[in-house]
C-alpha cells in the first residue's frame, strides 16, 4: 500500500488518481500513525516552504515522516514535497525542512519569470531506477519558483534548464524526490509513478520474507 500524505498543502486526489490508473492501491493519509502500515509513501506539496513545514509540525508529521525515510521503505516527495526532505529552505527567511537530504532550497536568481511554470525537459545525470523506460530529455511539467541545492551533487538523478541548471530530480537509498509534478506529466510522469509502485511492492515482498 501506497500512502499519500494529507497535510493540507498537496495536489492528492491527482497524485491518487494517478496511482489508481496505474493499479497501484493507495490511501489519503490524514495521521501520522497510518505510516507504520504503508509499504512506500508520496509526499506532495503546492505553496511556500515554511507554510508546508508548519503544517507538517503541527499535524505532527515531522518525526514520524523522519522514522520512515530512515525505516528503508520507498519515500517520494513531489514539488514542495521534494523541497521540504531537504535542511533548510530560503523562503522568507530561513526555515528548517525534515533533513533527509543535505542542502538547500533557494529562489531562482532574476532575469526570469518566475514562477518557472510549464512543460521543460529533464536531462537524465545517472541511471535511476524511477527513469527506467523514460528517454533522456523527456518533458516533464513544471511549476515552482525555488529550486534545490543539494549539499552533495551526486543525489542529482536528473536536471533540468531555466536559466541555470537546476536538480529535477534527486535521491539517494530510499528518499525521492521530482521538482516536476509526475501526476500532471502525461506518460513519461505516469511512467515514472509506476516505476515507484514497482519498487515499492518489490520492496514490500523483499522485506516481508
Amino acid at each position: 500500500m501506497i500512502g499519500i500524505v494529507d497535510y493540507g498543502r498537496g495536489n492528492l486526489r491527482s497524485v491518487e488518481k494517478a496511482l489508481a490508473r496505474l493499479q497501484f492501491p493507495a490511501k489519503i493519509m490524514t495521521d501520522a500513525t497510518e505510516l507504520a502500515d504503508m509499504d512506500g509513501i508520496i509526499l506532495p506539496g503546492v505553496g511556500a516552504f515554511a507554510d508546508a513545514m508548519a503544517a507538517l509540525t503541527e499535524q505532527g508529521w515531522v518525526e514520524p515522516l523522519r522514522q520512515f525515510g530512515a525505516s528503508g521503505r520507498p519515500f517520494l516527495g513531489i514539488c514542495l514535497g521534494m523541497q521540504v526532505l531537504f535542511e533548510l529552505g530560503e523562503e522568507h527567511g530561513n526555515h528548517q525542512g525534515l533533513g533527509l537530504l543535505p542542502g538547500r532550497v533557494v529562489r531562482f536568481p532574476e532575469g526570469r519569470k518566475v514562477p518557472h511554470m510549464g512543460w521543460n525537459t529533464v536531462h537524465q545525470e545517472k541511471p535511476s531506477l524511477l527513469l527506467e523506460g523514460i528517454p533522456d530529455e523527456s518533458f516533464f511539467y513544471f511549476v515552482h519558483s525555488y529550486y534545490a541545492v543539494p549539499e552533495n551533487p551526486e543525489v542529482v538523478a536528473g536536471s533540468c534548464e531555466y536559466g541555470i541548471r537546476f536538480p529535477a530530480l534527486v535521491g539517494r537509498n530510499n528518499i525521492w524526490g521530482a521538482q516536476f509534478h509526475p501526476e500532471k506529466s502525461s506518460p513519461w510522469g505516469l511512467k515514472l509513478l509506476e516505476n515507484f509502485g514497482k519498487w515499492v511492492n518489490q520492496n514490500a515482498r523483499v522485506s516481508s520474507h
